[in-house]
């Protein structure tokens, strides 16, 4: 029985933006101020994206609680946190575009905590020299969504909820479309547009232990993938250092980098604070050596060095790692954060709102009277959709990408707070980049019709098989390889068994099963998710077997250090034309000379204008 494309209901506009979040909300903005047709795609409800969960603030160099901080001073964090492996004009876009993007956010309504004087007050956070973070109590992520949301529903964009994209269609090599399906019906839609901008997040859903929810499937980086786009630094997978890991039913969620920004600290089982003895050599310079000196940063005093708690995310994460296998740990495998003996009960409410009630609500713990049990989950992806700096179009033509699924702003690993402002700024550029594209596009692309029915039957034999492969069991097998061979630290041997179990894998996704309708049926949404999530954990494994050395969040216990050949090149992944994925070392763009010396240079250099005053 042949399959009529055109009884599937069509809907068209001019730009396409698939996910919800910071970025896609931001990108869709831009779109309709230059006056596109523009509709956003969101796999879940609107509101409900993973940029809720980012709670403790954006970063942007505004200098309101330190006069000191520039953008160059931002800048130059970024980098280093990035080990250097950042794209060097992304980096330097979103230090100098941050602090107007939070101005508008203001100006949009976003209700920001302020300081005595009345300015956006900002907070210290991992890996940022001075208070950068822009923030709503812990909850700013929350006020981030509820601004742009606010202000988008009054711009003429058309929200499509609960709808999941399956694939791009293309018209040669340019972008025409996608197909996508109701998630609450099964119903097949076409969307045509002349751009599309992904917004889709990570693969987190890919790890047992992770902050993610059900949304975080590859879904981007896969379509991207499959319609020809490049991938980039898919091995830097972060693990942010403090998840819940007790009780069971809450391990994973995200314990905010707030909690040490405003004077928690680290402990083992011995009440050791344990992070003074893991200060590594590039951050040795910056970072307090002693109690004392650490304890004197807090209480303001700007001529001691920050503490330890506060060094990049992957610094403190294998530290944690290290001490609980060296059985220094917690009773439920993490160690403990405490912030109760150091901050009254009634500033930590005050500040720490939603952590104290998390807590208080998941795990019965009052955090202003005890510390809490904290470990390593899997946060965020570094890597993603290989994109132009400057208009965010990946190397498919009308493919735009921003926010986490974009790769090369954070390197080899990302600051707290550097997320919030990245989709911000991007999600901007990414809006305006479409728009230029589609002003010289010249004839609209179409939709093969033949791509659609294709496309339409993979998804439906899932449902049309008497027997096949569980997709629940075949996650919780991809899980397991995961954790296993991929996880905060990697060897070769494991990395290797890794791809051959995800071989095996994609065998037997390939008959995978879920019974009944298309209709309201979780099965069959979890095995069209099983497919963009393979392609993804495949992309990271490769990549990760690849880059021999360990840098930011990639750590490889048989390559230890950092290489100084290494950090010349990004790895690459495409799907090749026999379909199979390649694997590429590229050689990776020089900065301009202003920036690797701003990069490079010594804070007091910085500071005085003895370094980079020229470069505007």
């Amino acid at each position: 029985m042949s399959l009529d494309v055109n009884e599937i209901q069509t809907i068209e506009h001019d730009v396409l933006v698939i996910g919800a979040g910071g970025a896609g909300l931001r990108a869709a903005i831009a779109c309709s101020a230059h006056k596109l047709n523009t509709g956003v795609l969101s796999k879940s409800l609107l509101g409900k994206a993973h940029t809720v969960m980012a709670e403790g603030g954006m970063a942007a160099a505004m200098g309101n609680v330190d006069s000191r901080d520039n953008w160059k001073v931002h800048f130059r964090d970024t980098m280093r946190g990035g080990k250097f492996l950042n794209v060097w004009r992304m980096a330097e876009l979103h230090a100098k575009q941050a602090p107007e993007r939070v101005r508008e956010l203001e100006e949009w309504g976003a209700v920001f905590d302020r300081t005595k004087e009345g300015l956006i007050s900002q907070r210290n956070f991992g890996g940022h020299r001075y208070p950068r973070l822009a923030h709503v109590g812990d909850r700013t992520g929350l006020e981030l969504i509820r601004s742009l949301q606010d202000h988008g529903i009054h711009q003429g964009i058309d929200f499509h909820m609960e709808v999941t994209a399956l694939e791009i269609l293309k018209d040669g090599d340019r972008v025409a479309g996608v197909l996508a399906y109701r998630r609450e019906t099964g119903r097949f839609v076409i969307y045509k547009c002349k751009a599309i901008i992904f917004a889709t997040g990570g693969g987190g859903k890919a790890w047992p232990v992770t902050s993610n929810s059900w949304e975080y499937t590859g879904d981007g980086i896969a379509m991207a993938y499959d319609a020809g786009a490049e991938l980039m630094d898919l091995e830097f997978t972060q693990f942010h250092p403090t998840g819940m890991v007790w009780p069971l039913s809450v391990r994973g969620i995200l314990v905010t980098e707030g909690v040490r920004g405003d004077g928690g600290i680290l402990k083992n089982n011995k009440g050791e604070r344990f992070m003074f003895k893991y200060i590594s050599e590039r951050f040795a310079p910056e970072t307090a050596a002693t109690e004392e000196e650490a304890n004197r940063w807090l209480a303001g005093d700007k001529t001691a060095r920050r503490p330890p708690e506060l060094l990049t995310r992957d610094e403190v994460a294998r530290a944690i790692t290290a001490e609980v296998k060296a059985g220094r740990g917690s009773p439920h495998g993490g160690v403990f954060l405490d912030i109760a003996s150091r901050v009254p009960a009634d500033v930590i409410r005050r500040k720490l709102p939603s952590m104290y009630h998390q807590f208080k609500e998941l795990a019965e713990v009052d955090i202003t009277k005890e510390p809490m049990e904290v470990g390593p989950t899997l946060h965020y992806f570094m890597g993603g959709i290989r994109v132009d700096a400057d208009s965010q179009m990946s190397t498919v033509p009308g493919l735009f990408a921003c926010g986490e699924c974009g790769a090369g702003m954070h390197g080899a690993n990302r600051l707290g707070g550097n997320s919030l402002s990245d989709l911000i700024v991007f999600g901007k550029l990414a809006g305006d980049g479409a728009n230029d594209y589609i002003k010289g596009l010249g004839s609209p692309p179409k939709a093969n019709n033949e791509q659609i029915a294709t496309a339409v039957r993979r998804a439906t034999e899932i449902l049309n098989r008497e027997k096949g492969t569980n997709p629940y069991i075949l996650h919780e097998q991809l899980m397991e390889t995961m954790s296993k061979g991929v996880g905060i630290v990697r060897v070769k041997e494991e990395l290797e068994t890794a791809v051959t179990e995800l071989e095996k894998l994609k065998v037997d996704a390939q008959t995978m099963k879920a019974p009944g309708a298309s209709q309201y049926n979780p099965g069959w949404h979890e095995a069209l998710s099983m497919r963009s999530l393979l392609i993804t954990s495949e992309a990271v494994t490769r990549s990760a077997l690849m880059r021999e050395e360990s840098r930011g969040a990639h750590t490889r216990l048989d390559h230890p250090g950092e290489s100084a050949e290494w950090v010349k090149y990004n790895v690459i992944v495409k799907k090749a034309a026999d379909g199979n994925m390649e694997v590429e070392k590229r050689p990776k763009p020089e900065g301009h000379a202003a920036l690797v010396a701003i990069a490079n240079a010594k804070i007091e250099d910085l500071e005085s204008g003895k370094v980079g005053a020229d470069y505007q």
